[in-house]
């Protein structure tokens, strides 16, 4: 969502810096509010830009890497081995998973892809408690892939922004000892200088009015100075997620081409740097609040970053091919940041490789669209990752239902369709109907046909799915309008969007943990 900011001051700088909205808990990843604090700059600030930019000249010179975030909430899911054969097809060389999904990791031998897997908040309590537990988990999460023609996993994220201020806390204290306990049940399998731990973190840890006066939440000091302690100790990078759209649909005076990487009308002028797009901004605010504790050279990756193209304004293709092939050529030009000159991060992992039609839609409606290939992995819009394929390649042998289609039955009168329609988005994916989305201007009858195609089409075309009292009625012609997209589901084996694998892996690992215990 762009929201465009007609004039901005030299009074107001913090409207274009650290704008990522808290995720609530709710929500599978993210709903972020703004979060920042505006300070006057100062004699301070000088010495923090001399003090980093002095720090920065010894970093080493790195090429970073695109990857892409792997998440499974979806209504219609993909076989992992077609995944991965998507990825294979488009070079893509390191992938980032919410969880340690079994599939996809089996579906990820033997192809040479760099994994990272994760770790759900709601297991840092149980693994900051006790070895026997981090234990058990790295036997079943990783030891067992990572073998002769296993799954190359080199980092474990420990826990998914776990420090968002929505959290209130909740998570904060388990970090710093799971990962403690974690990096002890590495060890003894022999994995510890193989295998880094990391700590995805939102950019609502930290706060400034500008770049050079980046420093984290007062209430996270102690603990990220823990947190990048531990992880400089044993040679693991700091990971950020940024999202400029975030920023632009959580604030009405975010000037609009300051989220992309095209120049703006509204650049920031901190010190004798000049910032001409947020996340140059954004990623510099953290140098300034690493370096404030004394770590100005980690290494930084970005765990997500991207833009999506559905279900509100600004949410649209354009925009996210703008956006993301904007970040992409901007990263591996290696000219790095203001604050890091030939220092670019590490490697940026793009959020997200599919859409995810079944996630949570108290962020926004745009939740299920961030993807750079739709639900059936074929590619929304072209990009060049910069990986040897100027385009991206779409999905190959994806096996689809039947090509019919759910519409509303146009002989009958449809005037007390609205508790059908309610129930139908209640379960299935209707956000593109939204003001802002693909298919809002498709007339009544086409918002009647949308919502029940999209529920026949999750129900596997169960010919019972398409009744709704006699109001809907299948058809043989594609009622697809415009952009506006009427899906066909593809077949797989676990077509119900609503069973996540973070919830079940949580769940047994539990049970066997308090087995065992």
């Amino acid at each position: 969502m762009n929201k465009v900011a007609s004039n901005c001051s030299a009074e107001s700088p913090f409207l274009f810096f650290d704008f990522e909205l808290e995720k609530m808990p709710q929500a599978n990843r993210r709903n972020r509010r703004i979060s920042s604090t505006s300070t006057s700059a100062s004699a301070t600030s000088i010495i923090v830009i001399t003090t980093t930019l002095l720090l920065s000249f010894s970093l080493p010179m790195t090429e970073s890497a695109i990857g892409v975030n792997w998440g499974s909430v979806s209504s219609h899911k993909l076989k992992p081995s077609t995944v991965v054969d998507l990825l294979k097809d488009n070079k893509i060389q390191k992938v980032k998973l919410f969880d340690a999904d079994p599939d996809a990791l089996v579906a990820l031998m033997r192809s040479g892809i760099q994994v990272m897997v994760g770790i759900p908040n709601e297991m840092l309590a149980t693994l900051s408690s006790s070895t026997a537990a981090s234990d058990l988990w790295v036997r079943q999460n990783v030891s067992r892939y990572l073998v002769k023609g296993g799954a190359d996993i080199r980092y474990i994220a420990v826990g998914n922004e776990p420090f968002l201020t929505s959290y209130a806390g909740q998570f904060q204290s388990y970090v710093v000892p799971a990962l403690l306990n974690l990096q002890q049940s590495l060890a003894k399998a022999n994995l510890a200088g193989y295998v880094k731990l990391v700590v995805p973190c939102n950019a609502d840890a930290y706060e400034s009015s500008l770049p050079s006066q980046g420093a984290f939440r007062p209430e996270l000091t102690q603990i990220m100075t823990q947190l990048v302690s531990f992880l400089n100790s044993n040679g693991s990078p700091f990971i950020v997620n940024i999202y400029p759209f975030l920023s632009l649909y959580g604030n009405s005076d975010f000037p609009e081409d300051y989220a992309f990487f095209e120049g703006t009308s509204h650049p920031v002028t901190d010190g004798p740097n000049v910032y001409s797009n947020a996340f140059d901004g954004n990623f510099d605010t953290l140098v300034a609040a690493l370096s404030k504790l004394g770590y100005g050279q980690m290494p930084i990756v970005i765990g997500e970053v991207g833009w999506p193209t559905d279900g509100t304004i600004s949410a649209n293709l354009t925009a996210a091919r703008t956006f993301n092939q904007g970040l992409i050529n901007h990263v591996l030009s290696n000219k790095g940041t203001p604050l890091r000159p030939g220092a670019p991060s590490m490697d940026i992992y793009l959020f997200s490789l599919l859409d995810e039609g079944a996630k949570s839609i108290l962020p926004g409606n745009f939740e299920r669209h961030w993807g750079i290939f739709s639900f059936d992995g074929q590619a929304k819009y072209p990009l060049n990752l910069g990986l040897g394929n100027k385009v991206l390649k779409n999905a190959r042998n994806v096996q689809y239902l039947p090509s019919r289609w759910c519409v509303a039955n146009p002989s009958q009168d449809l005037s007390d369709v609205a508790n059908h329609i309610k129930l139908a988005c209640s379960v299935a994916d209707c956000t593109t109907l939204n003001y802002g989305g693909s298919c809002n201007g498709i007339g009544a009858k086409g918002n009647i046909s949308y919502a029940f195609n999209s529920y026949y089409q999750l129900q596997m075309q169960n010919e019972k799915s398409c009744n709704f009292d006699g109001l809907g009625m299948v058809t043989f012609l594609d009622p697809s309008v415009g952009e506006c997209r009427f899906p066909v589901g593809v077949t797989n084996t676990n077509s119900s969007g609503f069973r996540t694998h973070n919830r079940w892996s949580v769940i047994c690992f539990l049970l066997v943990w308090f087995f065992i215990m």
